[in-house]
């Protein structure tokens, strides 16, 4: 992604109303090099395609998600399977658009979009391991799963039984998903490049966990940037500082073996 790029994703994350699909093309154009403007023009069009392609006069949460399933999971055969968790392109909009298949929150976003456009009152649910979309009031509405085609949860798993039904955050949404795509690139060192601009874009976002400055500067030490990584472990041990000296010490001593890994 070019540094005009990232300072578009970071601008959009900081809008009033940040929009979820610009937030995942963006992300998406760092895994793919031929994601161009272009790209993210038709899979904006095709989004648009798709909401159009909704009945009119829906009223309901009932009624939208029977719609929106028919529709996405039904006619045009949206939905994941096992195989999906291995591919990075599960977890790139304009790849699921165009494969109809995806991991569960990004086959929500498709879900959500499309139905937004549409005028539904929709919502995402972020649940331990698994992501859904609700219709209507979050707390008696309608909760379907869009990896599974659309298929209603019923009386759902004990999150929904037991929990508030707390709609998904734009932001939210777009951490969830930029650290799925690190859990991928995790369980192959030789995607580290991958689990480090997941991180980068992370970090851009207005809110994000701390802790995140000191996987990135681990992670730097990994791929061999020693002086790099040693800063950034420095910097992040002055801010724990502030709360645990102890894990600052430690912090601190990380960056001291990373130097003399130049020697």
């Amino acid at each position: 992604m070019t540094s005009q790029w990232r300072e578009r994703f970071a601008a959009e994350a900081r809008a009033e109303r940040p929009d979820l699909a610009v937030l995942c093309l963006l992300l998406a154009a760092e895994a793919d090099p031929d994601l161009d403007e272009r790209v993210m023009d038709w899979a904006q069009i095709e989004l648009d395609r798709l909401a159009g392609m909704l009945p009119y006069g829906l009223r309901g949460a009932r009624e939208w998600a029977s719609a929106v399933t028919e529709l996405l999971g039904g006619r045009l055969g949206f939905h994941g399977t096992p195989a999906d968790y291995d591919r990075l392109s599960s977890s790139l909009l304009h790849e699921v658009l165009r494969r109809r298949r995806g991991l569960p929150i990004l086959l929500s976003v498709v879900w959500l979009e499309v139905a937004r456009r549409a005028g539904a009152p929709v919502y995402g649910l972020g649940l331990p391991g698994h992501f859904v979309v609700g219709f209507g009031d979050p707390e008696e509405g309608v909760v379907i799963d869009p990896f599974a085609g659309g298929a209603s949860l019923g009386a759902g798993p004990a999150e929904l039984a037991s929990g508030p039904r707390t709609p998904a955050r734009t932001l939210d949404i777009v951490l969830r998903i930029l650290n799925n795509i690190r859990a991928w690139a995790s369980a192959r060192p030789e995607h580290s490049g991958v689990a480090l601009w997941a991180l980068e874009l992370s970090l851009l976002l207005p809110s994000h966990p701390a802790a995140l400055r000191y996987d990135r500067a681990r992670l730097l030490v990994e791929r061999g940037a020693f002086r790099e990584g040693a800063a950034e472990l420095d910097s992040y041990a002055e801010v724990v500082s502030v709360i645990d000296a102890d894990a600052a010490a430690r912090i601190r001593a990380e960056a001291a073996a990373a130097r003399a890994l130049l020697n």
